[in-house]
């Protein structure tokens, strides 16, 4: 992208946070625009690639809207409905995972390169949101998990972590106006990657998210109990006859976990 293109993007990024109304609804149009030109979908959507590169180009528009998210008052978030509230908290957790690549791309293979034998990449206060800085941990854990108001397992497969076993970074930004149906499209996307999860030899063989989060399945959200009801009401995507769908409804069917690969989701070198 050329200079004058940067420049524009940045400054219409200033109009909306400056010259917005109070208590607006924040526009997440610029990281759309972003995420269409440097973001590959792969394999109908299942997957997708990053071109860490290009976002690096464009790193004054990734920075300007990073900046438009800081500018939102919690006084102000705190007015908005809870679907426009998650979809900011995703979309910042996300555009602020692309921004840490990106202060050691190109020389990492993997986003846990980040932070040093005694650190961890989802440790660094780099988040500025609400007039203080946070790390990723907090924006995920303590914010979209931890304040107890959002309560959606779904969550879990809209966050990305920047690498292969993740679910895919989603090529547009969450909106509270289609939150709802795109984190279903997100899950069942996911769920249908037979290399991320599938059933074989009569158990179910799924995402370590799965392992790493079961309270977020088991506490009645979404009326699950147990990851097997979530797996179950997701059937079709898992690639799972009636059948085996009544034995993860049941519980009669036993779930296993699949390595997960925290490779960079970069577009490989052509």
């Amino acid at each position: 992208m050329n200079r004058l293109g940067v420049f524009a993007r940045v400054a219409a990024l200033w109009l909306l946070v400056y010259a917005a109304p109070v208590h607006a609804e924040i526009d997440h149009q610029a990281w759309t625009a972003l995420l269409q030109e440097h973001v590959r979908v792969i394999d109908g959507g299942q997957a997708t690639q990053v071109d860490y590169q290009g976002m690096n180009d464009d790193r004054a528009a990734l920075r300007a809207y990073l900046d438009a998210l800081a500018a939102v008052s919690r006084e102000d978030f705190e007015q908005w409905a809870q679907d426009e509230q998650l979809a900011f908290l995703i979309n910042a957790y996300n555009a602020w995972t692309v921004e840490l690549i990106l202060t050691e791309y190109p020389d990492i293979d993997s986003i846990r390169d980040i932070g040093g034998w005694f650190g961890s990449p989802w440790g660094q206060d780099i988040v500025e949101l609400f007039g203080e800085r946070y790390t990723l941990d907090n924006v995920e854990h303590d914010m979209i998990r931890g304040w107890n108001r959002y309560n959606n397992p779904l969550i879990h497969f809209a966050v990305n972590c920047a690498s292969i076993g993740c679910p895919a970074l989603r090529n547009e930004a969450y909106t509270g106006e289609q939150l709802a149906a795109q984190l279903d499209e997100q899950t069942r996307l996911f769920l249908a990657d037979r290399s991320r999860n599938r059933i074989e030899d009569g158990r179910a063989r799924v995402s370590e998210i799965f392992r790493w989060y079961p309270e977020d399945f088991e506490q009645g959200w979404m009326g699950y109990q147990r990851v097997g009801e979530f797996l179950a009401d997701y059937a079709s995507a898992l690639g799972a006859t009636a059948e085996q769908a009544d034995a993860l409804l049941s519980g009669d069917m036993a779930i296993r976990y699949l390595d997960y690969d925290w490779a960079l989701n970069d577009i490989p070198d052509s």
